[in-house]
């Protein structure tokens, strides 16, 4: 079985040589190349931190305009959920990405890749991207959900 191709977040992948957090395994199957910006798979024990749907709203419920604004505003809503369940972006499992345009997001790759590092630093948990037709909050281009363990 080969493994699936397609677009990646453009962020630098894990090296054999770096250590995942305490208590979170990386997935790779041996012979498998190594993927770029996500894990084809994480193992973890511990407590759960999921999030709902977040999207790039601030505090005071305003959303910016451009993709990547959104993005950056909702990877920092994931955080702060996060930090408020114990947990941190080193935790996390999984994210699912829901875009209302791949091209916009294809096209914002490098940018995406820095702006993730900023949030998140050098940990890729197995992400999955879905392009949607809309989102409940129809001026929002994006919306991520995510899943971290955070161990006992």
């Amino acid at each position: 079985m080969s493994p699936p191709k397609g677009p990646t977040l453009a962020v630098r992948p894990s090296t054999k040589d770096e250590v995942s957090p305490p208590g979170v395994q990386v997935l790779q199957p041996s012979g498998w190349p190594a993927p770029k910006g996500y894990a084809n798979g994480m193992a973890a024990e511990g407590r759960l931190v999921v999030t709902g749907g977040m999207i790039g709203w601030d505090e005071q419920g305003h959303l910016p305009a451009d993709f990547v604004g959104q993005v950056r505003q909702t990877l920092s809503n994931i955080s702060a959920i996060l930090a408020e369940g114990g947990a941190r972006p080193g935790h996390l499992v999984r994210l699912t990405w829901y875009v209302v345009n791949m091209e916009e997001y294809l096209a914002s790759l490098k940018t995406l890749g820095q702006v993730y590092r900023e949030i998140f630093g050098s940990h890729y948990p197995a992400m999955a991207l879905i392009q949607v037709v809309r989102l409940v909050e129809e001026a929002a281009k994006v919306e991520i959900e995510a899943t971290a363990v955070v161990p006992r």
